[in-house]
């Protein structure tokens, strides 16, 4: 299974009970919606395991969830910090201007006029909006190895194109 064909959706925390329930740390916009999702796919020994949900509710501030097949405390700390995926197809499917973080990994980012400043390999989030890290194949007549460019939409960002894999940005290339 590729990165492509799975999206990580949250995380596994320690185990709660003794009958096998675990805490789940939720990276869905409504954290309730990770259970939406099923099977989940869960990361074990670098390897992706399948597991259906048989239960969750609410404890406290966050959330915990028993597995199926995990029946005991012993078992379910087998799980601790492990990441939890879901099919990239079980996503809800998007209009032709939304797209997924994941799909900007990769593709090539341009200049208006037409300066290739090099690939997205990461997305931070800041808070107050999120930055594109850009990488240069080289280093660039600019000197540039890597570039920090803020994801403002219409402002820097002025198209994505994802059949060209390539977003177009009003950015300065010795920037």
């Amino acid at each position: 299974m590729s990165n492509q064909d799975h999206v990580v959706v949250g995380k596994l925390g320690s185990s709660y009970g003794i009958k096998g329930w675990l805490k789940v740390f939720s990276y869905t916009e409504d954290a309730e919606s990770i259970f939406a999702y099923q099977p989940w796919l869960i990361k074990v020994k670098g390897e992706w395991k399948a597991f259906h949900v048989e239960s969750w509710k609410r404890h406290g501030q966050g959330l915990v969830a028993k597995l199926e097949g995990l029946n005991v405390r012993e078992d379910a700390q087998k799980y601790t910090n492990a990441e939890v995926a879901v099919m990239a197809e079980q996503l809800p499917a998007l209009s032709d201007d939304e797209f997924y973080w994941r799909e900007l990994y990769g593709m090539t980012v341009v200049t208006t006029e037409g300066y290739d400043l090099g690939k997205v390999t990461d997305i931070l989030e800041t808070g107050s909006n999120d930055v594109l890290v850009v990488k240069a194949n080289l280093k660039d007549a600019f000197g540039q190895k890597e570039r920090l460019i803020p994801f403002l939409d219409e402002q820097v960002i002025k198209s994505i194109d994802r059949s060209a894999q390539r977003i177009e940005v009003d950015w300065d290339p010795g920037f």
